[in-house]
């Protein structure tokens, strides 16, 4: 099984919940995998203490021209939907960062003109702690997450094919969670009882049925705020797995990068609660 643990914002508590969960569930013999998959500020790492067993570097494949075989037809910006290619009367410009890797230029190139080479994006590290962690970490100054997600979703699921696997989603709505999401089993909606809680909810709601997502929502920092989102879940049929109260130990132990679950009971037992949700889903 594959769960997704996302949000409509940042600071809503999915490493907090992601990193716990995956520590409480390997206290119980389960076999889990957490991927880290906010690529461009992964730090899952902070609160897990593991030995680095693998590192790889990703690349993706951009096009370098290839001044002497072009007959400049101008064929390669013509296909490209992105405007990553600049055809001019004596020469080609390539906008790597505006480049999809989808081949179009290449391949549709008459002349060969414009090969496809691997361009560095960043590394897939490996750790080992009570359970598998890996985290995706994009290179400073590379523009697109969502390639460097899809290669860390593959790394998990080639070497941990029967893990119970944990995506710790990119906040927000926008590209790289849906990539984070889109083959998952299910989605983790993570919010908050307040207003702005309430709104970037109903954005990510909207995006998990566009994906046709089986999904649910927990609320964190219960006691907080007003009713509102219980009583959007409960017009909208949407399942509150858990709620998580509002502590200020809680904070005090994460800004340490401590694990909570072990010295608050409150919190272990929505862990419980969440864990049972999941059960009842095979």
């Amino acid at each position: 099984m594959t769960i997704t643990i996302a949000s409509g914002k940042g600071g809503t508590g999915k490493t907090t919940l992601s990193s716990n969960l995956s520590f409480y569930l390997a206290s119980k013999g389960k076999n889990v995998v957490l991927a880290d998959l906010d690529v461009e500020e992964p730090n899952s790492s902070l609160f897990i203490k593991g030995k680095e067993v693998n590192k790889e570097i990703a690349y993706t494949m951009k096009p370098v021209w290839i001044e002497e075989n072009c007959k400049f037809c101008g064929k390669c910006a013509e296909v490209c939907n992105f405007n990553a290619i600049l055809a001019l009367p004596k020469g080609i410009l390539t906008f790597p960062e505006l480049c999809h890797s989808c081949y179009a230029c290449s391949e549709l190139c008459p002349t060969d003109s414009l090969p496809m080479k691997p361009h560095r994006i960043g590394e897939i590290t490996e750790y080992k702690s009570e359970f598998a962690f890996v985290e995706g970490r994009l290179d400073l100054g590379q523009e697109m997450a969502v390639p460097l997600i899809k290669q860390t979703m593959e790394y998990v699921n080639k070497k941990y094919p029967s893990a119970l696997k944990l995506w710790d989603a990119p906040p927000g709505t926008s590209c790289p969670v849906i990539e984070a999401s889109k083959d998952s089993d299910f989605v983790v909606l993570i919010t908050e009882p307040t207003p702005f809680g309430l709104n970037d909810l109903t954005l990510a709601v909207e995006t998990m049925r566009v994906l046709n997502k089986k999904f649910g929502v927990i609320i964190n920092r219960y006691g907080i705020g007003d009713k509102k989102v219980e009583e959007y879940c409960e017009k909208e049929n949407i399942p509150i797995i858990t709620k998580i109260k509002n502590d200020k130990e809680v904070a005090k132990l994460y800004s340490n990068g401590e694990l909570i679950y072990p010295k608050i009971e409150h919190f272990k037992n929505s862990l419980d609660e969440i864990i049972e949700f999941f059960e009842g889903l095979k």
